[in-house]
């Protein structure tokens, strides 16, 4: 399947891009609403259970940094088939097995699914969209956002009817469905006839994203903005209810912050195309998501919805605009897609660890406001990164001078 063949049938095409990012966050955004159900039948403490979160993201990291030779054996979809299976068979095994050592390893199965996907997909728009790209990739994250909204407003109510381990395995079937038209919408792709593909771009040692600075900085401005992604996915439905919510509500918060995600995502997706210097809406992005901490730290109960509004278009808007200044660096789709596999690996690596970190926080301190607050600061230093992603600096980047 190349360009024209996607022209002819763009519907299913996208609807299976849209199908597999819907999958890609079920299996964490579900569990912080019904984490003390979680702590209560499994025995995991604070910090255990900030590893139901940490360890899907950590493995997703890995995956990505490890992808170089399937982005060049161009095997991507029977990979990504493989990768949407694994999730589909994590959530389902959560029906049968409830113990907190089989929460860790389904939480293993579906990160290493995700880490699949993650990694081969940005390559896969690139090469089947082209100058589309973007846009593609802005509806692409606006997806996996929306799966996480759905997944947090349901695990609550899905709960109370066939408990917290239902909650998490009914998530298995949107997952087959996406399998299934993956397959589908992609039965005659063929790697080898995809343009922009050459064996001088896709050698190993004339590209290696690890040996330039640049990459280096947008590995790092990745991971802590989606450091703070999964800080809240994880920990601010406890927060609540540690604060008096009840569960459900505390999981509608969760909800309405990725709705809020969902809406940034989608300007963005609809305006970047004007705004080929990204560095005045990542620091616009930043600037809400500081906000929104403020908001958890000073006001967490009068302020909770200034800071949901606040943290989702922040958060929403942060993670498309990451991903997209990184492929700017290079119009090569095999390049530009082992950058963002190794800007996506270093990164999740890093946001691994803030979920885990803010459990660790929360077993020794009793609440989470110091989780908040070292997030703050790690805002601010993203303010002062994205000052050097100059449009001038990707020449010099693709060149090996940055």
């Amino acid at each position: 399947m190349n360009q024209s063949e996607i022209v002819k049938k763009p519907v299913i095409v996208a609807g299976a891009i849209v199908a597999l990012a819907l999958n890609l966050r079920p299996t964490m955004a579900a569990v912080g609403p019904v984490l003390d159900g979680i702590m209560a039948g499994t025995g995991l403490n604070h910090a255990g259970a900030g590893m139901l979160t940490s360890l899907p993201v950590g493995v997703m990291g890995a995956g990505s940094l490890l992808s170089g030779p399937l982005q060049r054996r161009g095997s991507q979809r029977a990979y990504v088939g493989f990768g949407i299976a694994l999730i589909a068979a994590a959530c389902a095994a959560r029906a049968f097995e409830r113990g907190a050592t089989a929460m860790l390893i389904t939480a293993l199965l579906a990160g290493a699914g995700i880490a699949l996907i993650q990694a081969l997909m940005p390559a896969f728009i690139k090469r089947v969209y082209g100058a589309r790209a973007s846009a593609m990739m802005g509806l692409y994250t606006t997806a996996i956002m929306g799966g996480a909204a759905a997944a947090a407003a349901l695990a609550a109510p899905l709960a109370q009817v066939w408990g917290w381990s239902g909650a998490l395995a009914v998530w298995a079937l949107p997952a087959l469905f996406a399998y299934l038209l993956w397959l589908a919408a992609t039965h005659r792709f063929s790697p080898s006839r995809a343009p922009g593909i050459s064996a001088t771009h896709t050698s190993p040692l004339r590209y290696a994203p690890w040996r330039q600075w640049r990459a280096w900085e947008l590995m790092l401005f990745f991971g802590v903005g989606t450091g703070a992604y999964t800080l809240v996915l994880a920990w601010l439905p406890p927060f609540y209810t540690q604060l008096g919510w009840s569960r459900a509500d505390a999981g509608y918060l969760l909800a309405g912050v990725t709705v809020a995600e969902v809406v940034a995502g989608l300007a963005v997706s609809a305006l970047i195309a004007r705004m080929p210097d990204r560095r005045k809406p990542l620091l616009a992005a930043l600037a809400l998501l500081i906000g929104g901490l403020a908001c958890l730290l000073s006001a967490p109960l009068a302020l909770a919805a200034v800071a949901c509004v606040l943290l989702g278009l922040g958060i929403g808007a942060l993670f498309p605009l990451s991903l997209i200044v990184a492929l700017d660096h290079s119009d090569n789709p095999t390049r530009a897609g082992e950058l963002v596999a190794f800007v996506q690996g270093g990164g999740y690596l890093i946001a691994s660890l803030t979920p885990l970190l803010a459990g660790a926080l929360r077993d020794r301190f009793a609440d989470l406001t110091n989780a908040w607050a070292i997030m703050l600061a790690g805002a601010f230093l993203l303010c002062l990164l994205c000052t050097r992603f100059s449009p001038r600096s990707y020449a010099r980047f693709s060149t090996g001078h940055a």
